[in-house]
């Protein structure tokens, strides 16, 4: 009786292999082969859940953008009396753990930048964690005269701003997350009034 193969759990291996890859190497840098060897699968396994090299890094796209969206999830759960603050933390990528996740994300973005079909899954991305941000903004100010949209669209440029200040050494961490909080503090104040 043939093996039952589990090709989501295949897939997610693979988009792992794609991840470390492009963290060494860049998205340019990724072949199938490679991720072959690193995901401990055949080529023909790639390439019976990928058609293609760049059908492959898209699905790595949305897999890196789905994890930081659950560790935003999970984060929201555990304390909802600071989700908005939970979130931006989530997504500025500026913990040392999530170093790696960080350059590959930026990478993508170098990416897309040249390559449209990267650029549909990174808008997608951005759309749900500005959607997001916007409604936290939103349950945050009460009477407040913020506008949602535009206060979730300077997070999530604020939030990319300081990773890339981070990964390229203009800023430490510790240095991000004083902006980063400084800037919360203002948007809290402006909330409440």
């Amino acid at each position: 009786m043939p093996r039952q193969v589990d090709y989501e759990d295949r897939r997610r291996r693979i988009a792992e292999a794609v991840c470390l890859l492009a963290d060494e190497h860049g998205p340019e840098g990724v072949s199938m082969r490679d991720v072959a060897a690193r995901a401990q699968v055949s080529v023909g396994a790639v390439q019976r859940c990928f058609r293609s090299k760049e059908e492959m890094l898209l699905f790595a796209v949305d897999h890196v953008g789905d994890r930081i969206t659950e560790r935003v999830r999970a984060r929201l759960a555990a304390n909802p009396a600071h989700a908005l603050g939970h979130a931006v933390d989530e997504i500025a990528l500026l913990r040392e753990e999530h170093r790696a996740e960080a350059r590959i994300w930026l990478a993508f973005i170098a990416q897309a930048a040249v390559k449209e079909p990267l650029a549909g899954p990174l808008r997608n991305s951005y759309a749900a964690l500005q959607d997001l941000l916007a409604r936290l903004v939103a349950e945050s100010a009460g009477n407040g005269s913020a506008d949602p949209r535009a206060e979730a669209r300077a997070l999530l440029a604020l939030a990319d701003g300081l990773t890339t200040h981070v990964l390229i050494g203009h800023l430490t961490a510790q240095e991000a997350e004083e902006v980063l909080n400084t800037h919360m503090a203002g948007l809290r104040e402006r909330l409440r009034n």
